[in-house]
């Protein structure tokens, strides 16, 4: 008797890598002081924001899912360029989203941006609940169902009151999902009150050690993060040492089960 040849192997785990970045709309900060010397080179277009860009477009490719804050959406400070679909082209990258908030006239239109080597099954767009309308959060999910990867990108409040609303109602949206992730520039530490409050209300971890990328010239708070729920192993967490804006990039290997995320990868670079 011939034994049939076995079946290809079926991977048990999806193994992806995650990058959150506030890109200050591809402004450049060097020291605190520049904040007011730079304010007027901050609200124009320029060659520098455009080298930033390409070089953060040369980095992407690493990666599998990247989250955006602070991307402009299109006005004067960017010569009118939607910097999410820029980066996304300029990188290779299939698949890209933003959501719009807080217009500025037309000198600036900030946006959290996705890009991404998986294909969305959807995406939505949330405004978050502040005294002062203008954050958002945006949720994509990879797969339905069960086998769904929710991924939500947000850029939060700098008042602690406006940052706790809006992290209760984060957890209140992602608590169904058995594979969630949250990252951003939460403006906030992973020890905060707030944090806390988030981590009591739904099934996402803290981190075991906090990763310093504010600010990037010499980081010193754990504002940015990437979140994971516990049926998602993190494997690795990192800041990149390339400085793009005044935060540093917060990169994360992770695994999950092989049925999870919708459709496989396109091929990474890296």
């Amino acid at each position: 008797m011939t034994r049939a040849a076995n079946p290809q192997a079926v991977p048990a785990e999806r193994h992806l890598r995650l990058l959150s970045c506030n890109i200050l709309a591809g402004g450049s900060v060097q020291r605190y002081s520049e904040y007011v010397t730079r304010s007027i080179s901050a609200v124009l277009p320029g060659r520098s924001k455009m080298d930033n860009l390409d070089r953060l477009a040369e980095v992407l490719p690493q990666f599998d899912l990247i989250g955006l804050q602070e991307a402009d959406a299109g006005s004067l400070r960017s010569g009118f360029l939607n910097q999410t679909r820029y980066l996304a082209e300029t990188a290779g990258m299939p698949f890209w989203s933003h959501q719009p908030n807080r217009p500025m006239a037309k000198l600036a239109h900030s946006a959290n941006g996705l890009i991404s080597r998986l294909e969305p099954h959807s995406v939505l767009d949330y405004p978050l609940p502040s005294r002062i309308p203008g954050r958002g959060a945006l949720l994509a999910q990879f797969g339905e169902g069960d086998s769904a990867l929710a991924v939500m990108i947000a850029h939060l409040s700098l008042s602690a009151p406006a940052r706790a609303r809006q992290l209760g109602f984060i957890a209140e949206l992602l608590q169904d999902f058995p594979h969630a992730v949250l990252m951003g520039d939460l403006n906030t530490e992973p020890h905060s009150a707030e944090m806390r409050h988030l981590f009591a209300k739904c099934n996402l971890q803290p981190p075991t050690q906090p990763t310093l990328t504010f600010p990037s010239w010499k980081p010193r708070k754990a504002l940015d993060h990437i979140l994971t729920s516990p049926a998602i192993q993190l494997d690795k967490m990192w800041a990149l040492p390339q400085a793009f804006s005044d935060h540093l990039p917060l990169a994360a290997e992770i695994r999950l089960p092989a049925h999870v995320g919708g459709k496989p990868l396109r091929n990474r670079r890296g």
